[in-house]
This record gives C-alpha cells, sequence and structure tokens, in this order.
C-alpha cells in the first residue's frame, strides 16, 4: 500500500511538472495547452533534409543547380539549424494566417512571419505564381498527363500513377526535393501529387513560383489535417 502511494505521488509530481512546462510554454493560454495535449503534441515532425549545392557541382548536376537557383530556393534548401520538436508543435499550435503573413506565439513571444523575415532567413520574397492543386493559373498550357509523359525515360510506357522513378534524372531530382523538403511529407514520396507536377512543370520551365505563399499554405495545411506531418522543422 505505501509502495502504490509512493506512485501516485510520484505521478502527480510528474504531471504538476509537465503542466507547469506547457504553461511556461503557452503563457497560460488554456486553448493551446488543451490543443496540444489532445491534437498537435500526438502528431510527428517531418525530419528535416538538407541540399548542399556544392554536391549538386561536383557531380556535374549543372541542369538541377540552375532551375533550383533561378528559383531562388539555394539558401532555403540549405538550411541547417538546431531543432526543438516540443516548440516546434506548440508554434504549429498557435499558427494562424494574418493577411499574407504567418504568425504565431512560443513562450510568450509573438511572431509575424513578414516578407522582410522570409528574405532574411530563407531568401524567398513574396512575389511570384501562387499555384497548387486546382489552380493552374498562369500556366494554363499545363496537362498534368502530357507533362509527365515528356519527362519520362521511356515515354511509351504505360502509365498506372505518376511514379519519380521514371522521370529523367533532373526532374527526378527536383520531384524528390519537392517530396522531401518544398512540400514535404512522411510517407510515398515516389508518387507524384497534381501539386508536385505542377510545381515540377514550374521549376523546370523557370517560372518563378510564390514559395512564400506555397510554404504558408503548406503550413496551414500540416496544422489542419490529422494525418499531415509538421514540415520545415529547422525553419520554424
Amino acid at each position: 500500500m505505501a509502495s502504490s502511494s509512493r506512485q501516485k505521488q510520484k505521478n502527480k509530481g510528474k504531471q504538476s511538472t509537465f503542466q507547469g512546462v506547457l504553461e511556461g510554454w503557452f503563457t497560460g493560454n488554456e486553448e493551446g495547452i488543451n490543443a496540444y495535449i489532445h491534437e498537435t503534441s500526438r502528431k510527428q515532425i517531418n525530419i528535416p533534409k538538407v541540399l548542399d549545392f556544392n554536391w549538386l557541382k561536383s557531380e556535374k548536376l549543372a541542369e538541377t543547380r540552375a532551375v533550383l537557383k533561378h528559383q531562388k530556393l539555394k539558401k532555403l534548401l540549405e538550411l541547417t539549424g538546431n531543432v526543438y520538436p516540443d516548440l516546434v508543435k506548440v508554434f504549429y499550435t498557435n499558427l494562424t494566417l494574418d493577411g499574407k503573413n504567418i504568425v504565431s506565439c512560443v513562450k510568450g513571444i509573438k511572431m509575424k512571419i513578414t516578407s522582410d523575415v522570409w528574405n532574411s532567413v530563407a531568401g524567398n520574397k513574396y512575389a511570384g505564381l501562387k499555384v497548387g492543386k486546382g489552380n493552374t493559373s498562369g500556366i494554363q498550357e499545363f496537362n498534368k498527363l502530357q507533362y509527365y509523359k515528356s519527362c519520362m525515360r521511356n515515354p511509351t510506357q504505360s502509365i498506372s500513377r505518376f511514379h519519380a522513378g521514371h522521370l529523367n534524372l533532373t526532374p527526378r531530382l527536383v520531384a524528390y526535393i519537392i517530396a522531401w523538403q518544398l512540400i514535404p511529407r512522411g510517407t510515398n514520396h515516389v508518387v507524384l501529387h497534381e501539386e508536385d507536377l505542377i510545381l515540377l512543370y514550374c521549376i523546370m520551365n523557370q517560372i518563378k513560383v510564390n514559395w512564400v505563399f506555397i510554404i504558408n499554405e503548406h503550413m496551414l495545411k500540416s496544422k489542419r489535417l490529422a494525418d499531415y506531418r509538421f514540415p520545415y522543422a529547422i525553419l520554424v
């Protein structure tokens, strides 16, 4: 009985300590704490990936390097730094959109991710096409089946699904960079979704994309949808 009582007291102490940590992370915001406990804390974070542009150069992958640099993606794709998973989840718990800016609050610090912040941290400006699934404004000539076939190593091959492994080298590499880094997901990195193909088309044809808009949308979607992991941990 004494052992059971000590265990209960220990568990109470742990719960009290954790509650104190949450109070600090959310500065007493009970709504945020409840959302974190019942929703956000259960979700996973995408494992960050980093692309080395010097490696692309050493491997003579000049076309891949050129199309990514044209999109001003070098700084974003090479971004390194520490990751704090719990605080990343706090950031996403409090995430909202204010106009065209992402806003959040962590440990009492309110953040508005403005165009100046994007440009300073990731080298991206709020400019370019706001393309995505269901929105091909500005690239009306895009046809996902025709474009996919034009990138294939063997265009006469029968297609059951859009698979990155069937593509020529440069579009294949870019497709993986899209799936792993630009709009990262937890699984099925080889299967190309409609949005992947739209972004692939724009990158390969040097059509400037509004990456701030794309990333903001992906952040909000990852918060909203239960099966999405939280992306951009290093950036956050």
